[in-house]
C-alpha cells in the first residue's frame, strides 16, 4: 500500500478551540476553517465519517460489526441524508474540517466540503475517534504528547488484517501515543472503559510487532516526538475504513481526512461504561 501522507495543518488549538461549543466548531468549519480537532470543543465527542454507495452500505455495516475495535459504529444515516442526531442541525457535508474524495480506491480530492461531490445513494457512518477517550486520559495525568506539541496524533498501518466482509478487506489502522511507564496502567484503564471509541489498546511497546518500520514515518497524522522513557501505546483507529478504501477499491466514497474530525452534540462521558 502506497504511503498517504498530508500536510500539517496548524493546530486548531494555537486559539481558543478548546472553548468552541460544538456548534460553534461546525460553524468555524463550516466557513473554510481546516486543521486537527483533537481537543476542540472539549467534552464533545468527535466521530470518523465515511460515507458509501448504498450499495455497498450492508458490507460497511458487516465490515464494522466484525471489526468492533478499529470501527465501533456511533451512527448510520439514511441514503443521501447528510443529518445525525448526533449533532442537530448539523450537516455532514459541510461541517468538518476537511474530506477525502475516493474514486476505485483513489484519493481524488481533498476539499473542505463536499456538497458538489454528494450523491443522493450515500450513506454515511460515523465511527467513535479515540480523540474521544482523551479527556479521561488528561483527567488521569496521562500527558498527551501530540497536543502539547500541536500536531495531529500519529497513525500508522499494520500487518494485521481486518476480518473481511464482503467485498471489504484491509489491514487495521492504529493512532499512536507516547505514554511515560507510571501512566501506562492508567491509560489501558480508562480507555478501557470506553469501548465506543476504539476502547483499551491494541499493542504497547515495540512498534515492529505490528509492522510498522519507522515512528517517524506516521502514514496519516504528523510524527510526535516522544520523552526518552515513553513507551509507544497504540489504539485502533478510525482511519481504518480508509485503508480498506484504499484495499477494497470501492467506486466511489467520501471520507473525513485524518485527524480532522465531524464534531458532534454528544458529551464524551456518555459513551463510558462505568
Amino acid at each position: 500500500m502506497n504511503r498517504v501522507t498530508q500536510d500539517r495543518a496548524v493546530s486548531l488549538l494555537d486559539g481558543h478551540a478548546h472553548a468552541w461549543s460544538p456548534k460553534k466548531a461546525r460553524a468555524q468549519f463550516r466557513s473554510g476553517v481546516s486543521g486537527p480537532t483533537a481537543g476542540v470543543a472539549s467534552g464533545h465527542t468527535q466521530a470518523n465519517l465515511i460515507s458509501v454507495p448504498a450499495d455497498w452500505a450492508y458490507d460497511m455495516l458487516l465490515f464494522c460489526q466484525r471489526n468492533p475495535k478499529p470501527c465501533p459504529v456511533l451512527d448510520v444515516t439514511d441514503a443521501g441524508s447528510w443529518t445525525t442526531p448526533l449533532a442537530p442541525g448539523a450537516d455532514l457535508r459541510t461541517d468538518l474540517p476537511r474530506y477525502r474524495v475516493w474514486e476505485h480506491g483513489e484519493l481524488v480530492a481533498e476539499p473542505t466540503d463536499v456538497v458538489g461531490h454528494w450523491r443522493t445513494d450515500l450513506v454515511s457512518f460515523l465511527i467513535g475517534c479515540s480523540f474521544t477517550f482523551e479527556w479521561a486520559l488528561t483527567e488521569a495525568g496521562v500527558p498527551m504528547r501530540h497536543l502539547e506539541q500541536g500536531r495531529n496524533v500519529s497513525m500508522y498501518v499494520t500487518g494485521r488484517r481486518c476480518r473481511p466482509a464482503g467485498r471489504l478487506h484491509g489491514p487495521v489502522v492504529v493512532s499512536m501515543r507516547p505514554v511515560p511507564p507510571q501512566h501506562l496502567a492508567a491509560a489501558i484503564r480508562e480507555t478501557s472503559l470506553l469501548p465506543a471509541v476504539h476502547g483499551s489498546p491494541l499493542h504497547c511497546g515495540d512498534p515492529a510487532a505490528l509492522g510498522i518500520e519507522d515512528l517517524s514515518r506516521p502514514d496519516f497524522g504528523d510524527p510526535v516526538a516522544a520523552e526518552p522513557d515513553d513507551i509507544p501505546v497504540f489504539w485502533a483507529c478510525g482511519v481504518t475504513p480508509q485503508a480498506a478504501v484504499m484495499a477494497s477499491r470501492p467506486p466511489f466514497a467520501i471520507t473525513h481526512a485524518p485527524g480532522q474530525m465531524f464534531v458532534t452534540d454528544a458529551r464524551d462521558e456518555q459513551y463510558r461504561v462505568a
